[in-house]
């Protein structure tokens, strides 16, 4: 198994598709009016798929999982680069913080670091992820992903290469509400994985299977210990 998609539910999948590809360099996959992707590939270590679904309407809530993007000596000339291109500036009570946090075309957060880079992290530093236990879905995720803790920060999880974006178990400001996130991540299957094996896993380690009623689909949806959507796609 691993991390193939970090997936954003859009109303205008293009628009959205389009700002995102312009932020990471992506390279373009599908450009269609309900299915946008885009695909960022970190030389020697992993490729993540950008994908836009088209959704009637945005979820409500407060995001559960946003992008912190690469800033670092440049940081005022790429907030500058991204409001040319589409974004905002957001205040969501951060107060007075080395990051700058702006919104995308359709509102969702993001946040351009300062000096808090990670090494060979390409475009995207890390993936915060709100948790009710970070060490618990710490380990939970690195079993589903194949990504390892970053040294000396076992909430904080990396590709084998150290390469790439840090997914980040964060402490939750609140339990995850009933309403669907905004973005997910998918996890790829393998020749040779199980399906219902890896189901079993997963209910094993805390999480559950979800029939959100979306009809015969080719892969199987999931929440993780603390109520955050994934999706389970089958092997190519």
């Amino acid at each position: 198994m691993y991390l193939e998609n970090l997936v954003f539910d859009a109303v205008d999948p293009q628009r959205l598709g389009r700002f995102w590809e312009a932020v990471v360099g992506g390279e373009r996959l599908t450009d269609e009016p309900d299915g946008y992707e885009t695909r960022l590939a970190i030389e020697g270590g992993p490729v993540l798929d950008l994908c836009f679904q088209r959704v009637p309407e945005l979820p409500s809530g407060e995001p559960r999982l946003h992008l912190d993007l690469l800033g670092g000596a440049q940081q005022a000339q790429e907030v500058d680069r991204l409001l040319a291109l589409g974004a905002r500036h957001l205040d969501i009570g951060q107060g007075d913080v080395p990051w700058i946090v702006l919104a995308d075309p359709e509102g969702t957060p993001c946040c351009v670091m300062g000096e808090q880079a990670v090494p060979d992290s390409g475009p995207i530093v890390s993936l915060p992820l709100d948790s009710a236990d970070p060490d618990r879905d710490a380990r939970f995720w690195s079993w589903l992903t194949g990504w390892t803790s970053v040294s000396g920060s076992p909430r904080s999880l990396r590709h084998p290469s150290m390469r790439g974006p840090v997914l980040e178990l964060c402490d939750e400001p609140a339990p995850k509400g009933t309403g669907k996130n905004r973005l997910h991540l998918d996890i790829r299957l393998e020749a040779g994985d199980n399906p219902d094996a890896v189901a079993a896993g997963i209910a094993e380690r805390g999480g559950r299977e979800l029939s959100p009623g979306y009809g015969d689909l080719p892969w199987r949806i999931y929440a993780d210990p603390s109520g955050n959507e994934l999706c389970v796609l089958p092997a190519p």
